[in-house]
């Protein structure tokens, strides 16, 4: 069974996730395709995990 993210550990995934987006966007020196691919790529290696998550944990609630 997959144990559950909690909100303090998605809270640190979305937090670190805008922080590395930060970075990225600064040191870039063009912000082309490449650059915006990656970074959405990036959210849903992120967001898609987190919202499937809190979605079953509210079918068990």
């Amino acid at each position: 069974m997959k144990r559950k993210i909690t909100r303090f550990q998605a809270v640190c995934f979305i937090v670190l996730w805008v922080v590395l987006c930060f970075i990225v966007l600064t040191s870039a020196k063009t912000i082309d395709g490449p650059v915006i691919m990656s970074l959405l790529i990036s959210a849903a290696l992120v967001f898609i995990p987190v919202y499937r998550s809190f979605k079953d944990n509210k079918k068990n609630i």
